[in-house]
């Protein structure tokens, strides 16, 4: 590498203007500034958005940087977190806000920029090319970057750049462009100090200054570090590839460990990724159409995207609703309608009891179904013995009724059971995703394997909120990381058939769940709920994009195992 990372140093400043350059971290702990229109985009959302906190004093939206470049299209800066996650792997890097006087090298559009070993030019971050910059306007040709923590030195006259320790020397050029943009200071609200740029100064709550022993001190930003040498030391983050659902708490305190099958049909190890192009997406270039709304309900599954720039003026709706006409069990629940059933008496709606138990095991308590139920010690039932057997009325599979009495219990308690051996599933099986809003549209661009029709566009988002009893830890705070998730479909027969299953498993909240990300190690996050999506348009590298001829297929088979088939679309 041409350089080692350092921590990066607050600026201060009484003027009310400054630059503003937003840079993110790399997996070595190497800050690189986005491009000057990319910058101007993000400070723009930045400073719409300053005023608005959400939750716990952090900043409301995230800012998709594909509607500044198509080529960033995956990925998305998440404000509360200060992090950029990149919506088809679950990437999250670190990002920051600088600011510089309006004379300074980025004010002027001046960029330094390294060759790296694979021949590409790397920018140096924004301080170093001011730092460069003025050394460079005072006379010095030879320029050491020590001051601000690096053990090189620049030779202007030879644009190299060498390593003081192993002499090791790289190509440096010095680039002109659009300058970076001009934004207002911004300190919080009540704060009588020097307004400062860092992020916990810009997202912290606004009950006054900031105290200096702990304004720099990055505790807001994610606390997943991976290994790094002794001479590093900034914080860095590590690179991830996918999100898993959480497992519900395994069933306790049996004589024997159940047995249940949670196997994912997808499952196994993610490719690997490497150096790879970008893709291609950009909202306020595709020239999207809404699709016709339906029936206004309730709110909870209707949905809406944060204010943007976009090619024409609303492009983009502010609400488009997506509620079936008839409401959910969900939504009854929600609204306080009819109440839950009696645990005893879903498991008796959807089983017969067996006077003569088969000789076999119950698959969930491991125990003979000619003895007593493994959890006959820890569950209670008036209405169901502990050596009561049973079987189940559509897949006659048998079990200890007692057993299933537990694995309810365990569950969402939704009036809903499903065979632990089979995975059929008897009533109406509901999630626990938490309150957000869906959106869909459609514009004319093909998906690769789909050059025949336009594509569907759906936009999930999700906000931060408090679990509630259904959650692994009611009561305490969950995160929604990466939101708006942005989604892709073939608008074409069969396309537009998952789409509508998908809106059922929606109001079903079936497509996230509350849980740890497999990604980042993250607990009590909004991860995916094993209802595979396309997150990326096209170069299907990653198993996240088209084409994909069998991506149809596989989702509609997804969704049947969540007991979301065609028939729901009849009944509605």
């Amino acid at each position: 590498m041409a350089m080692a990372p350092s921590p990066s140093l607050a600026q201060v400043y009484t003027s009310p203007v400054a630059v503003a350059v937003w840079e993110w971290q790399d997996a070595l702990g190497i800050w690189h500034p986005y491009s000057a229109p990319v910058c101007s985009y993000i400070e723009q959302q930045f400073v719409q958005q300053k005023g608005q906190r959400f939750g716990f004093g952090s900043l409301a939206h995230s800012i998709p940087l594909g509607q500044a470049d198509p080529s960033l299209a995956p990925y998305i800066i998440d404000l509360p977190s200060w992090t950029q996650f990149r919506q088809d792997t679950g990437t999250m890097r670190a990002v920051r806000r600088h600011l510089f006087p309006q004379h300074s090298a980025p004010g002027r559009g001046i960029v330094w920029e390294w060759l790296s070993d694979d021949g590409t030019w790397t920018a140096y971050e924004a301080s170093i090319c001011d730092y460069l910059e003025q050394q460079v306007a005072r006379g010095n040709q030879l320029v050491d970057l020590a001051p601000l923590g690096y053990n090189y030195t620049v030779n202007y006259a030879t644009q190299t750049q060498t390593n003081k320790t192993s002499s090791f020397c790289r190509s440096v050029r010095r680039q002109t462009g659009p300058p970076y943009p001009v934004t207002t200071v911004i300190a919080p609200p009540g704060h009588t100090g020097v307004a400062c740029s860092c992020h916990q100064c810009l997202s912290g709550s606004g009950t006054g200054p900031v105290s200096g022993r702990y304004r720099h001190s990055m505790t807001n930003l994610p606390a997943y570090p991976v290994p790094q040498p002794p001479h590093r030391t900034a914080v860095v983050y590590g690179a991830h590839q996918a999100f898993a659902p959480y497992n519900k708490p395994s069933l306790s305190g049996a004589r024997s460990a159940p047995r249940l099958n949670t196997t994912n049909p997808w499952g196994g190890v993610p490719p690997a990724l490497g150096s790879q192009p970008l893709y291609r997406s950009s909202l306020s270039h595709l020239g999207l159409q809404h699709l016709p709304p339906g029936p206004s309900t309730s709110s909870a599954a209707s949905a809406s995207l944060p204010s943007g720039p976009s090619s024409s003026p609303g492009s983009i709706p502010a609400t488009v609703p997506v509620q079936m006409p008839k409401p959910s069990r969900v939504q009854q629940a929600l609204a306080g309608g009819s109440p839950k059933p009696e645990p005893e008496q879903v498991i008796q709606n959807y089983t017969e009891e067996l006077k003569t138990p088969p000789d076999e095991d119950c698959i969930i308590c491991m125990e003979k179904l000619s003895v007593v139920s493994g959890y006959s010690d820890v569950t209670d039932s008036k209405a169901i013995g502990p050596t009561a057997v049973g079987r189940l009325t559509k897949c006659s599979h048998a079990f200890h009724l007692l057993c299933l009495l537990a694995m309810y219990c365990n569950g969402n308690k939704d009036g809903s059971l499903q065979c632990p051996s089979c995975k059929t599933i008897y009533g109406e099986k509901t999630g626990t995703q938490p309150q957000g809003k869906m959106e869909v549209m459609r514009f004319q661009m093909s998906l690769p394997g789909h050059e025949d029709c336009g594509t569907i566009l759906i936009v999930y988002n999700i906000p931060h909120g408090i679990q509630g009893p259904e959650h692994p830890n009611p009561g305490k705070p969950f995160t929604a990381r990466g939101f708006p998730r942005q989604c892709y479909l073939p608008d074409n027969a069969q396309g537009r058939k998952v789409l509508e299953l998908l809106k059922v498993a929606w109001k079903r909240r079936l497509i996230f769940t509350v849980g740890t990300s497999s990604t980042t190690g993250e607990t009590d996050t909004v991860v995916w709920n094993e209802i595979h999506h396309k997150t990326e348009m096209d170069r299907n590298v990653t198993g996240h994009g088209y084409p994909d001829p069998n991506y149809l297929h596989n989702v509609l088979a997804e969704l049947a195992a969540q007991g979301v088939t065609e028939d729901c679309l009849e009944q509605q």
